[in-house]
Parts: structure tokens; sequence; C-alpha cells
């Protein structure tokens, strides 16, 4: 099976705010993030976006395809630069149609997923922005390559949704705390136990639940025979 499907996927190299799909508008194609991060948001009648989920080398982009459904409710983009490995929609289907590794896998993954939704749903209501904000750093540290990633104020007050000036005085307060470094778009995490300390419950909630399903070897890595290395 491993062979036929490496026939069927191809590494694209994307950038940010790249589309991987709109609501209600049926898509062509999953996505198996190596490395880089995607965001999976809601979108209001008024344009506003705010993220509910993200996504990188443990997951797939493209869930209700596995699932059955055609289109959903929500965008789909790509956060980060990086690679992903990319299948057709249809072939993910016939793929998993009849159960298999694939179809397990994306079961435990969807689980995970789920505890995700379900945690943040929690937490954007009783949980401060500074603490969201932590643990949105470490989501995002823990699917990319090294300490540093882009970041824009404007762009994690979109995901948060919160007030662009408020991301500007806990960015500010976690750099002189040693934190983090910020400059000219770029985050550096600099002390991840600090970070974690900072953060709510949430962040170590959904880590530990993915751990604990993902244990074994998923998408994308089982394409490859490897294994993302993990902090």
């Amino acid at each position: 099976m491993l062979q036929r499907l490496r026939r069927d996927l191809k590494e694209v190299e994307l950038a940010p705010r790249d589309s991987l799909y709109e609501p209600n508008v049926p898509g062509k194609y999953v996505y198996f993030p190596e490395t880089g991060a995607a965001a999976i948001v809601t979108v209001l009648q008024d344009g506003t976006e705010t993220e509910v989920a993200t996504v990188g080398y443990e997951g797939m982009v493209g869930l209700p395809a596995f699932s059955g459904a055609k289109t959903a409710p929500r965008r789909a983009f790509w956060q980060l630069p990086g690679r992903a490995l990319r299948m057709r929609a249809a072939v993910l289907r016939r793929e998993t149609r009849h159960g298999g590794p694939l179809a397990k896998a994306l079961h435990l993954y969807a689980h995970g997923l789920f505890t995700q939704l379900a945690q943040l749903a929690t937490c954007n209501r009783l949980h401060s922005i500074e603490q969201r904000c932590c643990c949105w750093l470490l989501m995002t540290h823990d699917r990319i390559e090294g300490d540093e990633f882009e970041l824009t104020h404007e762009f994690l007050s979109e995901m948060l949704g919160a007030r662009r000036a408020g991301i500007t005085v806990i960015l500010g307060n976690l750099q002189r705390g040693g934190l983090i470094q910020y400059r000219r778009g770029h985050v550096t995490i600099r002390n991840r136990k600090g970070l974690e300390q900072r953060a709510c419950e949430c962040y170590g909630v959904v880590r530990r639940d993915f751990d604990r399903l993902l244990a074994t070897k998923i998408p994308p890595a089982m394409f490859r025979g490897e294994h993302p290395a993990t902090r």
C-alpha cells in the first residue's frame, strides 16, 4: 500500500495564506504537512476569521474528504512557510474506503483534533489572552523546524480573536521576560519551559492526547519511513 500511496503524493512548497480549502467549496486535495503548519478558521458573515485548530506534521488538512463530506463551512490556509505532501481527495477516499493503516491513523488523528477543538473552545471562554497566546506559540513551535518562525501582531490578533494592541503588550511582556525574541515579523522561542509555565493547562491536554493517540508512525512520516523528531 505504501508504494502505491507514494505514487499519488506530490511534495509542494507552501507560503503563508496559501488556500487549502474554502468554505462550502469541494476540496480537490488533502495535505499532509511535513514542515510548517496550517490553520483551520471559522469565517463570519462580516469576514472576521478566528482560528479553531492548528495542523502540523501530526495530521492532515482535509478531514471532510476522509469523513465523506464534500464540503466544510470552514476555511483552511497555510500558516507558516513549509512543505506538505499533497494527495487528491478522490485517491484518499479510494484508499480509506475499506479501512487499512491509513484509515486507522486518520481516525486516531480525528479524535485528537476533536480534543483540540473542544479544549480550545473552553480555553477561549475561560482563559486570558496571554495564556492563549502562550498556547498558540507552543503549538506552533511544536510544528516547525528550529525555534524561529514568521509572525506579525496582526496575524496573531486575528488567530486569537483579540485586539492588536493587546497582542502587542503581551508579546512585549514575553520578550522582556526572556521567553521570546520578537523583531521584524519574526519570533524566536527563547525559553520554552517558561512559556509552558505561563500557558494554561489547555496546551498540555491537547499535546498529551496527540502523543497518546499517535504514538506510532503516522502521515506524513509513514510515507517516508521515518518519524519527525519530537521535543
